[in-house]
C-alpha cells in the first residue's frame, strides 16, 4: 500500500477529506520521525513499538577473497543507529489469523 492508497483509505474509513487525511498521516509520520531522531520509543499499544536500535562498532579485520584466495582489509564499521519495529503480539495473531 503506498502512502497515497492510504490516505484513500483513511479518507473513506474516517469520513474526512483526502487534504484533511493527508496531513493527519503526514503529522503523524513526521512526529515518529523526530522522536525517533531523539532516540525515543514510540509505543502504540495493539500496534507495535517504534524504537532506536544502537549496532556495535566493529574494529578492522583481515578477510579473504573466496575466490581467489588473496587477503583483503575489511573496514572497521562505526558505532551507527538503526530503525526498529517490533509488532504488538495482538498485530501478530491477527495477521496470523487472516
Amino acid at each position: 500500500m503506498t502512502k497515497k492508497e492510504l490516505v484513500d483509505s483513511v479518507c473513506k474509513t474516517a469520513d474526512v477529506t483526502k487534504k484533511d487525511a493527508e496531513s493527519v498521516i503526514s503529522a503523524t509520520f513526521a512526529v515518529i520521525e523526530e522522536s525517533m531522531k531523539k532516540g525515543e520509543k514510540i509505543a502504540i499499544p495493539g500496534f507495535g513499538i517504534f524504537s532506536v536500535k544502537v549496532q556495535g562498532a566493529r574494529p578492522a579485520k583481515q578477510g579473504r577473497n573466496p575466490k581467489t584466495g588473496e587477503v583483503i582489509e575489511i573496514a572497521a564499521r562505526p558505532e551507527q543507529k538503526v530503525p526498529k519495529f517490533a509488532a504488538s503480539k495482538a498485530l501478530k495473531e491477527m495477521v496470523k489469523n487472516s
